[in-house]
């Protein structure tokens, strides 16, 4: 068929983790004749989730795109992970879409994280249809659930449909718009008349419909009021406004195991989603120009695309999945980059069934697919016509909340870990590497635990590098609280020349790092082993007499001395220093310092409470708090070492609504009770 940007729709399918998206994703294939067979996430034999990983866990991990043919529209289908830690996936998804499916369980309750994915699409202004699944269980709860979304989402929801229930399972809907009734069968839904019971059930519908069609369309609201009515085009084209303009939020059910409801979905998505040269036009600034511009969905207009995403293929190589924005692409163009400046020639290019790629000649405006072997190519990059020169705005992605240092578990294997997860940094942009040049560990950040071992576990699967996991070291501190006085004296003879060298400092607390101080007089200690004193000290400032940590804080005064004319040298003195700085911290009250840092977390008002309280366990203070609507930013000053697992702990208290971030404040004295645990566990 002729792909044009009038038939094509490219949804997301979001949710949290384990309410059935990428069952429903396989459904709506297997409908669309994209594959013959359902498969199964337990057996490992889905489209969407076809890494090992992912079968392994049967959890989506990464964003994966399909697409389907149906009633002539070409359906562009992404599963998105739902899982917190791989919320990167979601906004790349999310960013090439131009409408979602939100699937969650029909358990009566807002599931955890679906808050979260609502509020997002609202945010972006993405339109969006809620598909209640798991309606074959003998436990579903339609209504209930339908309540506890319109408690959160008053004055939005809309259910367009009514399931016909028998022994506690759905076995049909009634289409109130329509006013049909359809039975599930095998070979699909069947038409039967209405059940009596639930007409006057499908009346009240269809009168809420009427309503939110009027609401959402000035010329149907004067109608509505001169005739009292609305005919079935109407209520189409008013719902279909609303969705566009996220004021309306259809609601469906079904269950995609067992594939019933799903081609009522097709049909609504067809009907009701925006295609893709209805969609809101995307802002991208304009170099040649120096102006920002609306790109729009024009087919014949130069070409514009942006790169969502970046994964690797056995096969293939490197895949730069890609978002059309005007124009068309064609294989062998040459195309500029104006993210590099450079030019990249287009060689095969892609439409995608999870794992399978599928050579086409063309991508046009509005449609989703990828190429290959574009070497200065990456992630949120914007490819256009030679002789233009524009670009979109970066996907955002979330910055990393968690940390964890990784080794090689194979000894020698230290500089293997960062050529692979190098590698994989061009996948992924959520996750960040350093080396803490303090603790000598190497230092990966990640937006949970489980991120952090999925890309551990990626690491050994792709390049044979087995690592170990486990908690940084906390770079904690030591310093002096009191003044002392100490005597270093090296002396050593061993035939000939003899090494001797006698210095007195006195070590006092300091408002700095460190700092030297030259009181000697009568030439005690010659000035050319002066030098050698404060370097002597210095060297001793990495590690500390409690724990071994740095010593910071310190102010050094070298007041006398002695020295030999023959013996004494700058390693002489040097020796003497470091006895004299052993000597001189122990008796000068030493300390462990612990950092502090300042968190900033925002959270729906209903969470405060438990955050805050949940703060000041964790030895926070709380220094300020700003309400902003349902949300208030909570900023507090707490040890380093109590949020290390602050993000998962967040999640929890939060159901997945709450964000932080964190920066480096100052140190601090660490409790005494504290500090004897770190000392002996360094001398463990």
């Amino acid at each position: 068929m002729n792909i044009t940007s009038k038939n094509i729709r490219n949804i997301a399918v979001i949710g949290h983790s384990g309410e059935g998206k990428t069952t429903l994703c396989e459904a709506m294939l297997f409908n669309g004749g994209a594959i013959d067979r359902m498969g199964s996430v337990a057996a490992g034999t889905t489209v969407m989730d076809f890494d090992e990983l992912e079968k392994a866990k049967q959890f989506s991990i990464n964003c994966a795109c399909a697409y389907l043919i149906w009633k002539d529209v070409k359906i562009n289908v992404l599963d998105l992970p739902g899982f917190y830690d791989f919320e990167g996936e979601r906004h790349e998804g999310l960013a090439a879409c131009g409408a979602a499916v939100l699937v969650l369980g029909a358990n009566g309750v807002l599931p955890i994280g679906a808050e979260s994915v609502v509020d997002y699409c609202l945010r972006l202004g993405k339109p969006l249809i809620i598909f209640i699944n798991g309606m074959d269980k003998a436990n579903a709860d339609y209504y209930s659930t339908v309540a506890a979304l319109k408690d959160k989402y008053a004055g939005k929801l809309a259910p367009i449909q009514i399931p016909i229930m028998e022994g506690g399972k759905m076995t049909g809907y009634i289409n109130a718009i329509q006013e049909k009734a359809y039975e599930f069968s095998t070979s699909g839904p069947k038409e039967i008349p209405i059940p009596y019971a639930l007409e006057n059930q499908m009346k009240e519908m269809q009168a809420s419909l009427m309503e939110t069609a009027a609401e959402n369309d000035d010329s149907l609201l004067d109608k509505y009021f001169e005739e009292g009515k609305l005919d079935k085009a109407d209520i189409v084209h008013g719902i279909r406004k609303g969705i566009a303009t996220n004021s309306v939020i259809p609601v469906m059910a079904g269950s995609a195991l067992q594939n019933r409801g799903v081609i009522n979905l097709l049909d609504e998505i067809v009907t009701y989603m925006p295609t893709a040269n209805e969609r809101r036009n995307s802002i991208a600034t304009d170099y040649g120009a120096d102006e920002m511009i609306n790109v729009e969905c024009d087919e014949n207009a130069p070409f514009a695309a942006q790169v969502f995403k970046t994964a690797y293929d056995a096969y293939t190589g490197k895949l730069n999945y890609i978002k059309v924005y005007r124009g068309k692409l064609k294989s062998g163009d040459v195309v500029f980059n104006s993210s590099t400046g450079k030019e990249e020639r287009i060689g095969q290019i892609f439409a995608l069934c999870g794992k399978k790629t599928e050579l086409v000649s063309e991508l046009t405006a509005g449609d989703i697919g990828a190429v290959n072997k574009l070497d200065d190519t990456d992630t949120n990059h914007t490819l256009c016509a030679m002789g233009t020169n524009i670009a979109f705005d970066p996907i955002r992605f979330p910055k990393p909340t968690l940390s964890m240092a990784i080794s090689a578990a194979v000894k020698g294997e230290e500089d293997k870990i960062f050529s692979g997860l190098n590698k994989m940094r061009e996948e992924d942009y959520t996750f960040s590497l350093q080396k803490d040049a303090e603790t000598g560990e190497t230092i990966i950040s990640g937006q949970g635990e489980t991120h952090i071992e999925i890309i551990a576990a990626k690491l050994k699967n792709r390049y044979g590098i087995k690592t170990n996991l486990s908690k940084p070291r906390i770079p904690y501190r030591e310093t002096i609280k009191k003044v002392a006085i100490a005597e270093g004296k090296h002396k050593k003879q061993s035939g000939g020349h003899g090494q001797y060298g006698h210095c007195k400092v006195r070590f006092e607390p300091f408002d700095g790092d460190f700092d030297f101080g030259d009181e000697v007089v009568g030439g005690a200690v010659p000035k050319q082993y002066i030098p050698a004193v404060e370097k002597g000290l210095r060297e001793c400032l990495g590690r500390g007499v409690l724990a071994g940590y740095p010593v910071t804080g310190v102010r050094a005064v070298l007041f006398d001395g002695s020295y030999h004319e023959v013996d004494s040298s700058e390693m002489a003195f040097k020796a003497a220093a470091a006895l004299a700085f052993r000597e001189g911290m122990k008796n000068a009250c030493p300390v462990l310092l612990e950092p502090i840092v300042k968190v900033k977390t925002a959270v729906p008002n209903e969470y405060l409470g438990a955050v805050m309280g949940d703060l000041s366990k964790r030895r926070g203070r709380i220094v300020e708090s700003n309400t902003d609507g349902e949300i208030t930013t909570v900023v507090a000053e707490a040890p380093l070492s109590e949020i290390a697992t602050y993000s998962t702990d967040l999640r929890g208290l939060t159901r997945g609504t709450g964000r932080f971030s964190s920066e480096f404040c100052r140190y601090e004295e660490l409790p005494a009770a504290l500090a004897e645990k770190v000392i002996a566990a360094s001398e463990a």
